[in-house]
């Protein structure tokens, strides 16, 4: 099992990714990224850990 971290206010962990894809020029990048959490962090937003469970490949 793999643990996946999820936004609990989806709408604004989108609304945070989208003001970081009009900042920066390259986005995906490390730094849009922790952009955009920090500002999903101080908008209120928090993280909740999941569990998932991966498909196996048939060979």
């Amino acid at each position: 099992m793999a643990k996946v971290n999820k936004p609990t206010k989806p709408a604004l962990w989108s609304s945070a990714k989208s003001q970081a894809k009009a900042k920066f020029d390259v986005y995906p990048s490390a730094y849009a990224n922790a952009w955009a959490a920090k500002k999903y962090k101080a908008s209120g937003g928090t993280w909740k850990t999941v569990s998932t469970t991966k498909a196996k490949k048939k060979k």
